[in-house]
């Protein structure tokens, strides 16, 4: 993969914009989790450190284009990041009409870029409108790479340099890693309550993993393509067919998709149901899967301990519940101890890796959810296609 870096860029006076993705959290009307806008800081530091002014760009929450209301401004986050960097961070308005002139070492953010008319359909006047903001255009936003839009990919055609900031220039090469040359064997979890969503992927991976894991509804649905009863558990009886095509496709090749023996069921799907451990042949009518066993938890922690690399999307559980987290926390901690170059990504995932303790054992942890799916399946990234073309 080939493209422009940021950190190989002199930037020394001259403004760079930088598309970073600082859509974080907010609670009761503040901040709740800034980890988003701690992971842009080492791009916007790169560009201060070495004499540039800087103007960020980002969106939050889904606004409607064309519609300015105040939980879509930007102004909490300019404030949050002035904070971590020790300065002013001005939110620009008005930038399309009064052209921003920055000094040296001045930060400056745009408003929420998703209120611009033309943002989603990667307008190619507002892509024009931005790039002429600056000398230098840096995307380090991974987790809009899988969209096309103005502030990703329009931007990035027009600009006079268009590079990846350090945050997304990482996660390119992490994934790379993981999948273009990865070390043997190469092991993928993929779990999550519909095999729908994840169905492509499952598909491109059995091509390429050693092993395949799946988990929670998705597993279901293995099962039953098995001939398993799995009583009254989440699943897909119209994809059982596909889930039989992954299983040999995996046995073709001498793979395999490794399916619980021993299951931990509830009568209810509440935190406080209790919580039976039962062989898969055992399971009844009225019983809900909500975890593997201990069983094939051990087996599962074996196969990812023998591992070259891993690839985690998903938990194998409902791992929020504590009397359904077992299987998560056993493969969280394998991968933890494993030795295996290993990559972590999703919503879900990040939870479950901060709940159990293990982020800093985790080799690289991403920051898309869907950009990092679609990366999984192979599909072409249009953030990162027109870096590529760039350079």
């Amino acid at each position: 993969m080939a493209f422009l870096k940021l950190t190989e860029q002199n930037v020394q006076g001259k403004t760079v914009l930088i598309r970073s993705d600082m859509n974080v959290p907010f609670k009761d009307g503040k901040i709740s989790n800034d980890t988003r806008i701690r992971a842009s800081l080492a791009s916007i530091r790169y560009c201060l450190d070495n004499g540039a002014s800087v103007i960020v760009m980002s969106h939050l929450g889904r606004p409607t284009e064309g519609e300015f209301h105040p939980e879509d401004d930007v102004a909490p986050v300019a404030a949050h990041l002035g904070g971590l960097l020790g300065k002013e961070v001005k939110v620009l308005n008005d930038w399309r009409e009064n052209k921003p002139v920055l000094a040296a070492g001045e930060v400056a953010m745009l408003q929420n870029v998703r209120i611009n008319k033309g943002e989603k359909k990667n307008d190619t006047e507002l892509g024009q409108a931005y790039a002429a903001l600056c000398d230098v255009f840096v995307n380090d936003a991974f987790g809009t790479a899988h969209r096309a839009q103005a502030s990703t990919e329009a931007v990035a055609r027009f600009a006079p340099v268009a590079c990846a900031g350090v945050l997304l220039a990482d996660e390119l090469d992490a994934l790379g890693t993981a999948l273009k040359n990865p070390a043997r064997p190469l092991v993928a979890i993929v779990a999550g309550s519909k095999v729908s969503t994840k169905l492509t992927i499952l598909e491109s991976l059995a091509d390429k993993v050693d092993q395949l894991i799946v988990g929670g509804g998705i597993a279901n649905t293995f099962l039953l393509a098995q001939g398993k009863s799995i009583g009254k558990s989440l699943a897909e009886h119209d994809l059982v067919g596909e889930s039989k095509k992954i299983m040999e496709k995996m046995a073709a090749k001498g793979g395999v998709v490794p399916l619980p023996s021993d299951v931990v069921v509830a009568k209810t799907f509440a935190a406080d149901a209790e919580a039976t451990v039962k062989s898969i042949d055992e399971v009844a009518e009225d019983d809900m899967i909500l975890d593997i066993g201990p069983k094939s938890a051990a087996v599962l922690a074996e196969a990812l301990n023998a591992a070259g690399t891993i690839v985690w999307n998903g938990p194998v559980g409902v791992f929020e519940f504590d009397a359904f987290a077992g299987g998560t926390e056993v493969l969280a901690k394998a991968i933890a101890e494993s030795k295996a170059f290993s990559i972590a990504g999703g919503g879900d995932t990040l939870a479950a890796i901060a709940k159990f303790g293990v982020t800093e054992q985790i080799s690289y942890i991403s920051t898309g959810g869907g950009a990092f799916l679609e990366f999984l399946e192979g599909k072409t990234l249009p953030a990162v296609a027109v870096l590529e073309q760039r350079a």
